[in-house]
């Protein structure tokens, strides 16, 4: 089973130093992949959220890293690993802009890079970029084939109802033939659209059982879609605890010490799933991490 990790770019873990310390472990101990995220702002308050009523959103959003500078930057300090984003909200940049930042990840890293793309959720950060959320959906749609149109060769032009690309020369070109675009879902339209257009998904772990429904679901909608589901990757998020010492109630699926992740991950082995992606919410510190992370790769892949 492929691991992945998420750097620590968030409050208040998130330092150029422990994100350095995570990428050269992580490498070291094999991992497939160092993941990062965007977060515009923290609006101040309650506010409504996925999953829940109004509260404030998490501290974490205090201070978040840019993630394509941050994997930029951890091109040049490893040498194998992936460099992925999970997620960069699309509709809140131009394609042609972010075409070129992946592209330009992708020759600085040598054919490493993963584009995570999501819609975004929250109005305030819709109401910040100008951009209505009533753009998502078709919107999103033409923003991932505007963007991949400026991966192919010149010249390019696209033209749609949202986004257009007059003929032009844009450069530079990745390394990889087009970056593997994964797409962010977890509601039955994102499921599909992802099935449709992405080159795989990226939902978040919850529970097993709603992890077995979002996987079957994915995969039937590729086939529907006149795709192969064997060729589509499936990166299950796990936004859980991973701690030296078990835990006992209430322990999340994925959570818990390296010993009892590796048993929920073999259970699941029969969904084949390409990776998982941790992005440890526990508090401990930089140091603790890296052991858990050394225990966690022994522990599922002895």
């Amino acid at each position: 089973m492929e691991l992945g990790v998420a750097l620590p770019t968030s409050w208040p873990h998130g330092s150029t130093a422990n994100i350095v310390r995570i990428a050269k472990a992580a490498e070291e101990l094999n991992y497939s992949a160092l993941w990062t995220y965007e977060r515009l702002l923290r609006p101040i308050g309650d506010l409504p959220q996925p999953g829940g009523p109004p509260r404030p959103l998490p501290e974490a959003y205090k201070s978040v890293f840019e993630p394509l500078e941050t994997l930029s930057y951890v091109a040049a300090l490893t040498e194998r690993i992936r460099l992925g984003t999970s997620v960069i909200d699309a509709l809140f940049h131009s394609p042609v802009v972010l075409s070129r930042r992946f592209a330009t990840l992708d020759q600085l890293s040598g054919g490493r890079v993963i584009a995570g793309l999501g819609q975004g959720w929250m109005p305030q950060e819709f109401e910040t970029t100008a951009v209505p959320e009533r753009r998502k959906g078709a919107g999103f749609d033409e923003f991932v084939a505007a963007m991949r149109a400026c991966w192919d060769p010149d010249p390019v032009e696209y033209q749609g109802r949202f986004y257009r690309i007059a003929p032009s020369e844009v450069s530079p070109k990745p390394v990889q033939p087009q970056i593997p675009v994964l797409i962010g879902a977890m509601t039955p339209a994102g499921v599909e659209r992802a099935a449709r257009i992405a080159d795989g998904i990226n939902p978040i772990a919850i529970s097993e059982q709603l992890t077995r429904g979002l996987v079957d679901t994915f995969r039937a909608a590729a086939a529907d879609a006149g795709r192969d589901p064997a060729a589509l990757s499936i990166v299950l998020r796990a936004n859980v605890p991973v701690t030296p010492e078990a835990l006992e109630s209430g322990r999340p699926f994925l959570g818990g010490s390296p010993a009892q992740v590796a048993a929920d991950i073999e259970r699941i082995a029969d969904l084949q799933v390409d990776q998982v992606l941790f992005a440890n919410a526990a508090p401990i510190d930089i140091d603790a991490q890296v052991g858990v992370l050394e225990a966690l790769q022994s522990a599922v892949n002895p």
